[in-house]
């Protein structure tokens, strides 16, 4: 997901002014060690039947989910269930439904099933719920900038006359289980079925493809979304509302851009560029594009800038261009790559925890880079990676592990340690190992792990594997560890004894070393000969002859 820098700087800037106030800063977190979720059951997959009810901003569901124990034996089973009034549960044995006890309160459903179940033994669970998110939102308070909400409803009953009528959901981090009954957590994965039944007048989109459309005499549809892939709850998306749909394909596979309808001309000038980017990606990594179909749509009010649901991707209304602005360029060319690479680095493989979150949003940062250095040259490419590594080192971040363990909240991993400095980690890995073996790397990553999640180890040993060199100083050093090095480069030249000195002096205050290789080209006349040296102390000297009029 990308959210919009001034966002960060928000966040960071207020910070910063409570601490200058000397308010109390809670500090209890640091000691509590944020864990990948523990595997009881296995979702397998998820069958949703709903209908919104925008006059009173509830959804009706039915939801039948099918799982299996990962590997213990369990007689129960404990689901996210976030603001719900759940009005029965029940086993599914053939046609028959039987009841079961449960605890509710509020926030997890716990269900005693009826048997100890093996991990081979698979059973369905169905649930007949209403989702209040609004409610539940107002009772327990937003507070993290992303909310609990999970669905949200935008002009519901049509009061606000500049404003349509929609609805959408947000699922990052765990908040899918404010609309649905599931496991909310990033480690697991399933496939989906969806049926919504909305006003006629609304276009509905969901994961996967559109399987059926039936149209009821009561001037509603029903829209069946059929997802045959495994993905993580956290990407399910439902949006709704009155929209244009712009038609586009890649390789015979849908691709759609889904706007208000006084931005239809327009569509495909913000956009279009889609299937280029489809094609590159496919290129880069070695895997074609994983999914049926890739559909984008916006929403009024969303609150961050995009979010990469599986097929589905969900803009903010600011991707929204009219004719005037788009001939100075399009400014969300960046995001729809972002977003769209997503779609390999989150989707198709999935961080196993939050703590690992840079597994996501470093690659979707850099895909940022790629593009531009493809499609714009190299220039443009240096110019995006610059910006994103100000970025970084604007934002006072310094003391943040890459891969950490420890947070106050999930929500706070989304910062510019996990987008802008891991995008700037893989930059540097693809200048060590070289392009063939990075994108061979990721191309092995991808592979090795395809509908699994992982953590950063998973990425180290691909990248070991293809490259044939131990990693683990370079993760150590940028993934588990932090900072930055600040650096200053002298020249001494010895004209005497033809003899040219490379100073390397590491100026950080923290006192931490970076082990830094890097190259140095000395040019003898029109003659270029490239050194690959290493940095590994706080001041490192390298010397050179040379006969001839020198440039370093």
């Amino acid at each position: 997901m990308k959210k919009l820098l001034f966002v960060l700087s928000i966040l960071f800037s207020t910070s910063l002014l409570f601490a200058q106030a000397g308010k109390d800063i809670d500090t209890s977190w640091k000691n509590e060690y944020r864990e990948t979720a523990t595997k009881i059951n296995n979702l397998v997959h998820t069958k949703l039947e709903l209908k919104p009810d925008f006059s009173k901003s509830y959804l009706y569901g039915k939801a039948w989910l099918t799982l299996k124990p990962h590997f213990y034996p369990t007689d129960s089973l404990n689901l996210d269930a976030k603001g719900m009034e759940i009005k029965k549960v029940a086993l599914v044995k053939g046609t028959k439904q039987i009841p079961l006890t449960f605890d509710y309160d509020d926030w997890n459903l716990k269900i005693k099933l009826d048997k100890i179940y093996k991990s081979n033994e698979s059973y369905t669970i169905y649930i007949d719920y209403t989702a209040k998110p609004d409610e539940f939102d107002q009772k327990y308070g937003a507070g993290a900038m992303l909310g609990i909400k999970g669905m949200y409803f935008i002009n519901p009953k049509g009061e606000e006359k500049d404003k349509p009528t929609q609805i959408w959901t947000q699922g990052e981090t765990e908040s899918s289980s404010a609309w649905f009954p599931t496991i909310d957590k990033t480690n697991q994965r399933c496939t989906q079925e969806l049926t919504v039944t909305v006003d006629n007048k609304y276009v509905t989109l969901s994961n996967g493809k559109l399987a059926s459309q039936k149209k009821n005499a009561d001037g509603t549809r029903t829209d069946y979304w059929k997802m045959d892939l495994p993905h993580a709850p956290y990407l399910f998306f439902l949006g709704v509302g009155e929209y244009a749909v712009v038609k586009d394909t890649w390789k015979g596979k849908e691709v759609n851009y889904y706007v208000e309808p006084e931005y239809k001309s327009v569509a495909k000038k913000i956009f279009g560029n889609t299937p280029e980017m489809m094609t590159f990606f496919s290129k880069i990594t070695g895997v074609d594009f994983p999914w049926i179909k890739y559909s984008q749509i916006t929403g009024r009010d969303f609150v961050a800038g995009a979010m990469e649901n599986t097929t589905a991707t969900l803009h903010q209304e600011g991707a929204q261009q009219d004719a005037r602005e788009l001939v100075d360029g399009n400014n969300w060319e960046g995001t729809i790559a972002h977003e769209l690479f997503h779609q390999w680095f989150g989707d198709y493989v999935t961080t196993e925890s939050w703590s690992n979150l840079t597994l996501n949003e470093s690659f979707a940062n850099y895909s940022e880079t790629l593009w531009d250095e493809y499609k714009y040259g190299k220039d443009a490419g240096d110019a995006a990676n610059f910006q994103d590594m100000q970025g970084y080192l604007m934002r006072g971040s310094d003391k943040k592990d890459l891969v950490r363990f420890h947070y106050k909240n999930r929500e706070d991993m989304f910062d510019a340690v996990s987008y802008n400095k891991g995008g700037r980690i893989l930059h540097m890995l693809r200048n060590y190992v070289g392009d063939s073996a990075f994108f061979k790397s990721l191309n092995n990553y991808l592979t090795t792990n395809k509908f699994k999640s992982t953590e950063a180890h998973q990425l180290r040993l691909a990248f070991e594997e293809v490259s044939g060199r131990d990693l683990s100083w370079y993760f150590n050093q940028w993934y588990f560890g932090n900072g930055n090095p600040t650096v200053d480069i002298d020249y001494i030249y010895d004209d005497a004894a033809g003899k040219a000195t490379v100073v390397v002096k590491q100026n950080q205050k923290t006192g931490k070393i970076f082990k830094l290789p890097f190259a140095i080209d000395v040019y003898n006349g029109a003659e270029k000969v490239r050194y690959n040296v290493w940095s590994n102390d706080a001041v490192d000297s390298f010397s050179f002859n040379y006969t001839k009029d020198l440039i370093l």
